[in-house]
């Protein structure tokens, strides 16, 4: 079939939904550049099969936690991880692949690499070059001219084919120069041309209301020359693939996300403690639950989801704008359109039938989540002000990528900011179902040890709070829910009161390693700065229980390295970490206060969990080399993790006498070996 038709098997793994909406874009583009896209989650592998694929595959995949494939990707990565395979396993495969990720993470696109890595240790042989988009900077930085790119590529793939009638299933040399043979296109070397079939040209702006005053400063409403005196290059419009009907009706109907996640377990919390002190800069609260009476099982260090619903003032201000609130109620019912241009349209799986109009924005979308281009090219249509559909068309445009990347990505900006923002735009509850995400669980390390506490599981978190693009403050979805829910009991602790217990949903993660290791006499190094302390909190409790329950074995020395801003306002856990040193469950415990004293290089006190480690090089290099031991970071992916890799590689190259490479290559060993374990958090 590959001969005789531009079919190509498109595959995506996404996390949040990025992968899979950029898979979709490739896949609209597709027929207007003359092939065929054949789209698949990677999961749907009843749907495809690349042992006997003789098309090219193109795959888009996103990575999440410590560098690890998407959820949806781990059957696949498993069954091509089987040692038994054999080297030539692939070797009739051609592939693209474009990887998504965050630089601000230690392991930059790992999923990417991790799948292609093993298709060539498989035998599998790339047609253009790996695309790594970086979050961090704008992914479409990455992905539009790999887009562009691809469509030269598989050009040239099937130019070669039709020229050699007998090359389905070969593995011979093929066209082109550079690694494995194939079709070397380097993206700085594009140039991203228009194409008619999926870009509309818009004429130069003759409109200025409400868009550009002048001497003014671009904002998420209005823009300044020259963007507002260009002609724009707008995406296609998305395709709809939902029809929608409201039914009133008397049964009962979902009110609580059991049909959301499997399993569920409802759990009481019994109790609840701020750990800091009222003048810190950031409230933690710790939260114990009751599990004793379901069958939720975890160990130290496992994560384990919180599955929360959006803010009800927030639901209630979109039933208000989109004039839902007499149909709040009402049963949605949905199905795919019959002639939409959607490929694998299907109606989405996490939204139950028979839910509410309340409910799907309560339990099932993100309605917090940042708007994309796709969707902003949605809400043009929905807008009758002339002024306003010409901002959202800058800002889904290839010419007003700077001002979307400032005033949308970086902002955080949501749906409601955008409906508060352009008045006129008011989308039917099909687009946000089409366009929004999934509600996604919300994960937390447990904090306690089922051996220490038998029945219960604790965990800690600070109430996040940020300023909204239009200037309101905002608390995290999760965090603001949950402090909100327990805060009465907080308030009768106070006061000495009894009230009723408050319950949350929760429910196990798919993949947890980060554990204590299985040989108790290996040392460990835990690196756990704020309320990343959390889990090695667990494994102290864990460890002195089994020093009480098995007095003929022998531990290993446990070092913990801990940073919080001042001593006395938000030291978490103090008088335990004190009582684990004292009964010898703790080794070594090093602690900066980086508010409390002037820096390191005026005093020699370290002042971050990253100088601490410095002052130990030695004990480090020992533990980790010499002794196999265990490295656990748990914190702040954007700074302090990448700080204390960056350490941690300082110290091998001191150490050891090797240069930078060399000193990344342990490290990969070690992560490999899984001796080096995060959990770390965006």
């Amino acid at each position: 079939m590959c001969c005789k038709t531009n079919r190509f098997l498109l595959l995506y793994a996404s996390q949040k939904g990025q992968a899979e909406a950029i898979a979709e874009e490739i896949c609209q583009q597709a027929k207007g550049h003359g092939f065929e896209a054949d789209l698949h989650c990677i999961s749907e592998s009843d749907k495809y099969n690349l042992e006997t694929e003789k098309a090219p595959v193109v795959i888009v995949i996103s990575t999440t936690g410590t560098g690890e494939p998407p959820d949806t990707a781990l059957k696949f990565v498993k069954e091509i991880n089987n040692a038994t395979l054999p080297a030539n396993h692939f070797s009739h495969l051609r592939y693209g692949l474009l990887g998504l990720g965050d630089s601000e993470y230690t392991f930059f696109c790992n999923g990417g690499k991790i799948v292609d890595r093993r298709l060539q240790q498989l035998g599998a042989q790339r047609f253009c070059e790996m695309g790594l988009a970086d979050d961090a900077v704008g992914l479409e930085l990455v992905v539009e001219p790999w887009i562009a790119g691809l469509w030269v590529a598989l050009d040239q793939e099937f130019a070669s084919r039709k020229e050699d009638p007998n090359w389905c299933g070969k593995s011979a040399s093929r066209v082109g120069t550079g690694s494995n043979s194939c079709v070397a296109l380097k993206i700085e070397d594009l140039k991203i041309e228009d194409s008619k079939a999926n870009n509309s040209l818009l004429p130069k702006a003759n409109i200025h209301s409400g868009l550009h005053v002048h001497g003014s400063q671009p904002s998420l409403s209005q823009s300044v020359p020259p963007l507002s005196q260009s002609a724009l290059t707008i995406p296609a419009l998305p395709p709809e693939y939902l029809e929608l009907q409201f039914e009133e009706s008397s049964e009962q109907v979902p009110s609580t996300p059991w049909p959301l996640e499997n399993p569920v377990f409802q759990v009481p919390v019994t109790k609840a403690v701020r750990l800091t002190r009222d003048d810190a800069i950031k409230k933690s609260l710790f939260l114990e639950l009751d599990i004793s009476k379901t069958a939720f099982s975890y160990q130290p260090g496992d994560a384990f989801n919180i599955i929360c619903p959006n803010y009800t003032n927030e639901v209630e201000d979109l039933l208000n704008i989109l004039g839902l609130l007499e149909k709040k109620d009402s049963i949605v019912c949905m199905k795919v359109k019959e002639d939409t241009k959607k490929r694998g349209a299907v109606v989405p799986q996490y939204i139950p039938e028979k839910a509410t109009v309340k409910f799907i924005l309560t339990w099932c979308l993100e309605i917090r989540a940042v708007v994309k281009k796709a969707f902003l090219r949605s809400l043009v249509e929905c807008t009758s002000d002339a002024g306003e559909k010409r901002r959202l068309q800058e800002l889904c445009s290839k010419q007003g990528s700077s001002d979307y990347n400032t005033f949308i990505r970086d902002a955080g900006a949501c749906l409601l900011d955008l409906l508060h923002t352009f008045p006129t735009c008011r989308p039917p509850l099909r687009f946000l179902i089409e366009h929004l995400p999934k509600l996604q669980a919300r994960p937390y390390s447990a904090a306690s040890s089922h051996l220490y506490q038998p029945g219960k599981m604790s965990f800690v978190f600070n109430i996040l709070e940020f300023p909204s693009p239009l200037g309101q403050l905002r608390r995290g979805i999760c965090t603001g829910w949950l402090a909100t829910l327990v805060a009465p009991i907080l308030q009768s602790s106070a006061k000495g009161e009894d009230l009723s217990v408050p319950e949350i949903s929760i429910s196990p993660r798919p993949v947890n390693i980060f554990h204590l290791p299985d040989d108790p006499s290996l040392p460990l190094i835990m690196v756990g700065p704020g309320t990343g302390i959390a889990p090695f909190i667990g494994f102290l409790q864990h460890r002195q229980k089994l020093k009480e329950e098995h007095k003929d074995w022998i531990f290993g020395e446990t070092w913990l390295f801990f940073g919080c801003r001042h001593k006395e306002r938000d030291y978490l856990f103090q008088d335990e970490l004190r009582h684990f040193v004292e009964n010898g469950t703790l080794t070594h415990l090093k602690v900066c206060f980086s508010r409390d004293t002037p820096a390191l290089a005026q005093t020699g006190t370290p002042r971050y969990v990253q100088d601490n480690l410095r002052l130990f090089n030695k004990e480090i290099d020992r533990i980790l080399l010499q002794e196999k031991g265990y490295f656990y970071l748990c914190g702040d992916a954007k700074n302090m993790a990448k700080e204390v890799n960056d350490t941690l590689v300082d110290i091998l190259i001191s150490e050891k006498g090797v240069d930078k490479l060399e000193a990344l290559k342990i490290l990969a060993t070690l992560r490999d070996e899984k001796r080096y374990l995060q959990d770390i958090w965006a």
